[in-house]
C-alpha cells in the first residue's frame, strides 16, 4: 500500500479468490480444533479412558506426516481443498486408530497385554490396509486428472493418499507399541 499512490477518493481491497481463500483458511482455523477435540469427547465416551482417546488421536500426526510430505513432493499449493482433505485423513486415521485399540482391548480380556498388541496388530492388519488400499485406489483417478475442477480435486487427493501411507504404516507399526508401552506403564 505505501508503494502505490492513489488520487484521493480512491482505496484499493484485496477480493476475489484471495479473500475467499483467507475467510475459509480462518473457519479452518477454528473448525478443525474445535472437531479434533469432539472427536477426543467422542473417544473418551465410547472408550471410557483419557488414555485410550489420546492413542487414538495420535494417528492425527501420523496422518499429517504423508500429507504435508505428498504436498511438498508434488509441488501443490496448501489450498482449502487441501484442507479439507486433511480433516478427511484425519477421520481415516482415528477410524484406524478405533479398529486396532478396540480390538486389542477385546483380547485383552482373555489375553496378556503383550500376547493381545501382537495379535491385535497382526489380526487387524487386513483391515487397515484394505480401508487405506479402497480409499487411496478411489482417489487416483483424481491425483492424475488434468480436466474441469482438477486443480481443486487434485490438492484433496494428494493428501488424503500420501497421508494414508504413513497413517497406515505408523497405525500398524507404532500404535500398537505406544498402546503397549502406555498400558505396561
Amino acid at each position: 500500500r505505501s508503494q502505490v499512490d492513489l488520487p484521493p477518493g480512491y482505496y484499493f481491497k484485496w477480493a476475489g479468490q484471495y479473500e475467499n481463500q483467507q475467510r475459509a483458511k480462518n473457519r479452518l482455523a477454528l473448525v478443525v480444533p474445535a472437531v479434533i477435540v469432539l472427536t477426543f469427547f467422542l473417544l473418551y465416551l465410547s472408550f471410557k479412558s483419557a488414555g485410550d482417546a489420546l492413542l487414538i488421536l495420535s494417528n492425527i500426526p501420523f496422518s499429517l506426516v504423508g500429507g504435508i510430505v505428498a504436498i511438498f513432493a508434488t509441488h501443490t499449493y496448501l489450498t482449502v481443498a487441501a484442507a479439507v482433505g486433511f480433516i478427511a485423513l484425519f477421520g481415516i486415521a482415528v477410524q484406524n486408530g478405533v479398529i486396532m485399540v478396540t480390538y486389542i482391548n477385546h483380547l485383552r480380556e482373555h489375553k496378556s497385554l503383550e500376547e493381545a498388541v501382537i495379535e491385535g496388530a497382526t489380526t487387524r492388519l487386513r483391515a487397515v490396509m484394505i480401508t487405506a488400499l479402497v480409499a487411496s485406489i478411489g482417489l487416483f483417478p483424481l491425483i492424475f486428472s488434468s480436466g474441469t475442477g482438477s486443480e481443486i480435486q487434485r490438492p484433496m487427493a494428494t493428501v488424503v493418499v500420501g497421508g494414508l501411507v504413513t497413517a497406515t504404516i505408523l497405525t500398524l507399526i507404532v500404535l500398537p507399541s505406544i498402546y503397549y508401552v502406555w498400558h505396561e506403564w
